[in-house]
């Protein structure tokens, strides 16, 4: 029953990412009740999991504050939206400490890409609006990365 209610909580975690994702590129915003709901549902995930409260949740808790620290400084710096922030952070509660460094390498290379291909089309179009990149776009890209890499990945020991 666990492992089902986990994969429940996965695929809830990955529909959110991809609404995340739409408003972002549909408003270049992410509703902060959809940045809550993700990370109020870690705590049935730990649950599940069986996570005890200290280190394991504590140490979630320590990794998802120092992100969070980490792009507010980007927000304040106007390198990174908010929900932008909130997102990455809520979803920094779901992941392994260590799965949060692949979560900033997938999620840096997706944007640098996604920026890319959004300056050309920018550029191309001779557009005079000031570019904003969906970051929201890059960052469910590589929680849905992360999310599926078990499934996908049938040689992973």
């Amino acid at each position: 029953m666990n492992a089902a209610v986990t994969e429940i909580l996965i695929l809830l975690l990955a529909v959110a990412l991809l609404v995340a994702a739409a408003g972002d590129i549909k408003s270049r915003t992410i509703p902060n009740w959809l940045n809550g709901a993700i990370a109020l549902a870690a705590l049935p995930f730990w649950w599940v999991l069986g996570l005890p409260l200290w280190p394991e949740i504590a140490i979630q808790i320590g990794v998802a504050l120092g992100v969070f620290a980490l792009f507010a400084l980007a927000f304040h710096l106007g390198a990174m939206g908010g929900g932008d922030v909130k997102l990455v952070s809520a979803l920094a509660l779901w992941l392994p400490p260590l799965a949060v460094i692949k979560l900033f390498i997938i999620m840096s290379l997706a944007g640098g890409v996604l920026t890319a291909v959004m300056l050309a089309r920018h550029r191309l179009s001779k557009s005079t609006h000031i570019l904003e990149i969906p970051y929201g776009v890059a960052i469910a890209f590589a929680g849905l990365w992360l999310l599926g890499e078990p499934y996908l990945n049938q040689f992973a020991q």
